[in-house]
C-alpha cells in the first residue's frame, strides 16, 4: 500500500501543472491589414477618387523610380499546386481536348502525346511516397495543354477547382509530391489573372496596381525555384493569381483586364517601376496605420526604393471599414510558437518605427528568458493584421 502511494506521489510530482500567470490568450488592437511596405492599396484608392494618375500614385508610394516602358514579352512560371498527392484536370469546353505529354514541351510539337481526353473527361494522377505516378498516364514531368474554341481547363487539388485559359501546365514530381506549374505571357495573360484588388475600383488605383505586379514578377523572372519548380506562387507568398477566374468576374471583370490594356505600350512593352533602369520588387498591402515603412524598418534589409509615407486611408473607415480599427486575439500556443518558446507569460513593444509600426516586440516565458521578433514577423507567425498594434488590457 505504501509503495503504491508513493508511485501515486511521484506521477502526480511529474504531471506539468499550467501556471496560474500564464494567460491562455493575448489581445490585439491596431489599424491596417498587410505589411506596411511599398504602395498602399487602399491609399491608391483614395490618390485615384482625388483625380491623381497612376503614375502619380506610383511616385508617391515609392522613392527614386520611374514609369517607363519596358520589354515584357517572357514567359512566366506560376505554381499552382505545392506538395500535392492528388490532382485532376477537367475541360467542360464543348469541342475541347486535352492532351498531355511526357516531360516539358516548350513551343510547337510534333511529338504525340501520351493521351488525348476529350471534353468532360477527368484525367485524375496520384503520386506515392516513393514518387511514383498512377492514373491514365505517368511519368516524373508531363505537359497539359488543352486546345478547342474558347477552351478552359479546371485544376483541382484538395480544397480547390479553378479555372484556367491560357498557357500549359506543368506538372512535375518533386520530392515524393507533385508540384503545377502554369506557364504563361508574362505580358498579358499573367495579369489578367492577377487578384490583389476589386476590379470596380476607380481606373487609376488599377493601372498602379497592374504596373506594380508586373514590376514585381519581372523582378522574381530570372531564377527558376527548384522547390516550386516556379518564378512565383500563385499566392500571398508572391501574388495572387486565380487564372481565368478574375477576368470573368460577374460585370467587373473586364475593367480589370481593360486597365491591365492600357498599361501596354505595344506587344512587346509594358508600363513598369524602374529604379536605376531595373523592375524593382513592387511591394504592395492593402492598408497601413496611418503612414508606410520601409524594407529596413519592417524586415531589417534596406531598398532604394522603398520610404515611409503619410498614409492617413488607412485610418479612414469610410474608405477601410474593416480595419481602419481592428481587434483581435491570439493564443497561448501561437504566441508561444511564434516565439520557439515553451510558454509566454508577458509581451513587451520594445519600440516602433517612423511609421508607427512595431519595430520589436519582446516575448518572456516563465523560467524568465527572452526573445525579441521584428514586429512584422510577429504579425505573420501569429495572424493578426498588421504591425500597427497595441497590446489590448
Amino acid at each position: 500500500m505504501f509503495k503504491t502511494f508513493l508511485i501515486a506521489c511521484i506521477t502526480f510530482l511529474l504531471v506539468p501543472v499550467a501556471n496560474a500567470d500564464t494567460p491562455q490568450s493575448f489581445s490585439f488592437t491596431g489599424s491596417g491589414f498587410g505589411h506596411g511596405v511599398g504602395m498602399s492599396q487602399m491609399g491608391a484608392r483614395a490618390h485615384a477618387l482625388a483625380g491623381e494618375s497612376a503614375t502619380a500614385i506610383l511616385n508617391y508610394y515609392y522613392k527614386d523610380i520611374v514609369v517607363a516602358p519596358i520589354v515584357d514579352t517572357q514567359t512566366i512560371r506560376v505554381n499552382i499546386g505545392h506538395l500535392l498527392k492528388s490532382i485532376s484536370f477537367l475541360s467542360a469546353s464543348p469541342d475541347s481536348l486535352i492532351q498531355i505529354y511526357a516531360g516539358e514541351v516548350v513551343g510547337p510539337t510534333e511529338v504525340a502525346p501520351l493521351a488525348t481526353f476529350t471534353a468532360k473527361q477527368k484525367v485524375s494522377l496520384r503520386v506515392d511516397e516513393q514518387g511514383n505516378v498512377t492514373g491514365p498516364v505517368s511519368g516524373k514531368t508531363l505537359t497539359v495543354r488543352w486546345s478547342g474554341p474558347n477552351s478552359v481547363i479546371t485544376f483541382s487539388q484538395p480544397g480547390s477547382a479553378v479555372r484556367y485559359r491560357y498557357g500549359q501546365i506543368q506538372v512535375r514530381v518533386v520530392k515524393g509530391a507533385f508540384e503545377v506549374t502554369n506557364s504563361l505571357s508574362l505580358h498579358d495573360e499573367y495579369l489578367w489573372g492577377i487578384s490583389e484588388m476589386s476590379s470596380a475600383w476607380p481606373a487609376a488605383a488599377l493601372e498602379a496596381q497592374v504596373i506594380a505586379s508586373r514590376s514585381y514578377a519581372l523582378s522574381k523572372i530570372g531564377t527558376i525555384k527548384p522547390s516550386c519548380d516556379c518564378h512565383v506562387y500563385s499566392h500571398i507568398a508572391d501574388q495572387n493569381f486565380v487564372g481565368y477566374s478574375k477576368e470573368i468576374e460577374p460585370k467587373i471583370g473586364p475593367l480589370w483586364k481593360a486597365a491591365v490594356i492600357r498599361t501596354n505600350i505595344d506587344s512587346s512593352t509594358s508600363l513598369a517601376i524602374l529604379a536605376n533602369g531595373k523592375p524593382i520588387q513592387a511591394y504592395y498591402f492593402s492598408s497601413s496605420g496611418g503612414a508606410t515603412q520601409t524594407t529596413l524598418d519592417a524586415w531589417g534589409q534596406p531598398s532604394s526604393y522603398t520610404q515611409s509615407v503619410a498614409d492617413p486611408a488607412g485610418l479612414d473607415p469610410k474608405i477601410n471599414p474593416r480595419f481602419a480599427n481592428w481587434k483581435a486575439s491570439a493564443s497561448q500556443d501561437l504566441v508561444a510558437k511564434a516565439f520557439l518558446l515553451p510558454e509566454i507569460i508577458s509581451l513587451e513593444i520594445v519600440s516602433r518605427n517612423t511609421a508607427g509600426a512595431v519595430t520589436y516586440i519582446k516575448g518572456t516565458s516563465a523560467d524568465g528568458s527572452t526573445k525579441l521578433l521584428r514586429g512584422d514577423t510577429f504579425r505573420s507567425r501569429v495572424k493578426i493584421p498588421s504591425p500597427y498594434f497595441q497590446l489590448a488590457q
